[in-house]
């Protein structure tokens, strides 16, 4: 072979090995040889794919187990206790504890619910517009603070009362501090169960009237509702450490403020003697805006934030304030009578998984179907599938 033919064949060998095993096609070439060798290139087997198995439809859902992940929380809520027995310089029958969470509410596989929240019923001193589905249950003691109470302990079984002091609003009837301190006293001697006493609103008024609520109330440890930032924090907590007394710390969804009030009532009174309330705003009027704040509250004390490492309290009657809950609507919003009810219980029932700790509530039935929740919840019965299946797709 010439030279030229040599490098002419070594150039497309060249060609070749650069193509990686592709396909060259070559046109109108001549060439002798006298001598031709060649090679043959070993074919690779390609098996033919294998038949493709049936995918068979699941008959059940696979079984595995769950394991919860369980988190320790270096925060801890302090326990508030409300009543004080005749062994404890009181005259109360028992006394009530709330707080002592370690975990989110109610996440019992992380750690037990150390007390079961507290639902209370309201008492008023005076009367005030009260929806008919409501009054129903009072209309017979609407004029009688203290019989108020006794038939909300005997007959709808009250494990605390919440007195509010209306009266003395100076733009109503400008009741006198020692007036109210006489009311409260009758409502102590008529039940035994601990008891909450609310003011009007005022800071000045209240203040004057805590003041002789206190001295009154003196051992009984009565739960005062409430203090805020406007009011002289120093004579009230004053006032409610001398008489061994504790206090709602209030502020109106700001944990910031909450945070501040509570660092200042520190300078007066221990941890154990402070419940908060960051208000309750019902079902439809803010409900979410309440909640996110009171679980943020929580979940900060948990993760450490000592000042705001208390109780949860919450004013659930803000429900009835609704219009919702008792004005007449369609015949789509009917039975008007459970509608009310049904308004409490779900802002109640909402803010429970929040974490609160103490209801003020105010139509039985509803009190009764958040305890029978609550006690559900911290017994942990079991559930059975059918009876959920059940109530979900029962027709009323």
């Amino acid at each position: 072979m010439s030279e030229e033919a040599n490098s002419f064949f070594n150039s497309i060998l060249d060609l070749i090995k650069k193509l990686n095993n592709s396909e060259m096609i070559l046109e109108n070439i001549e060439a002798e040889f006298s001598e031709l060798e060649f090679e043959p290139v070993p074919q690779r087997f390609i098996p033919y794919p294998a038949a493709v198995p049936q995918i068979k439809k699941p008959t059940e859902i696979l079984k595995t187990e769950f394991t919860p992940p369980i988190q320790i929380y270096p925060g801890r809520v302090v326990e508030v206790k409300i009543g004080a027995t005749k062994k404890e310089g009181g005259t109360r029958d028992k006394t009530v504890v709330v707080g002592g969470e370690t975990s989110p509410a109610f996440y019992t596989f992380e750690s037990p619910t150390p007390h079961p929240p507290v639902v209370s019923l309201d008492v008023f001193d005076t009367k005030i517009p009260m929806a008919k589905a409501v009054k129903n249950n009072w209309r017979d003691v609407l004029d009688d603070p203290a019989e108020w109470a006794k038939k909300a302990v005997n007959k709808f079984g009250a494990e605390m009362i919440n007195l509010h002091m209306e009266s003395i609003d100076p733009l109503r009837e400008n009741t006198s501090p020692s007036e109210a301190a006489k009311t409260v006293e009758e409502v102590l001697q008529a039940v035994k169960v601990p008891l909450t006493v609310g003011g009007c609103g005022d800071p000045v008024k209240d203040l004057q009237v805590f003041e002789k609520v206190a001295e009154a109330a003196e051992g009984e440890r009565i739960l005062i509702n409430s203090v805020t930032l406007d009011m002289d924090l120093e004579k009230a907590a004053k006032a409610i450490k001398e008489h061994g007394h504790v206090v709602i710390a209030f502020t109106s969804m700001d944990m910031q403020q909450q945070k501040e009030l509570d660092r200042k009532l520190y300078e007066y009174l221990p941890k154990e003697n402070i419940i908060m309330d960051t208000t309750t705003a019902a079902l439809g009027y803010g409900l979410d805006y309440a909640f996110t704040i009171m679980e943020r509250t929580r979940l900060a004390a948990l993760m450490g934030d000592e000042e705001l490492q208390h109780p949860l309290s919450s004013g659930t009657t803000n429900a009835w304030a609704a219009r919702e809950a008792w004005i007449k609507l369609g015949p789509e919003w009917e039975p008007r009578e459970l509608r009310g009810p049904i308004w409490e219980v779900v802002t109640a029932l909402t803010l429970l998984l929040a974490g609160v700790d103490l209801f003020m509530m105010m139509h039985p039935k509803a009190v009764e179907t958040v305890k029978s929740v609550i006690q559900r919840l911290v017994e942990q019965k079991p559930v059975k599938p059918q009876e959920v299946i059940n109530w979900v797709t029962k027709k009323f």
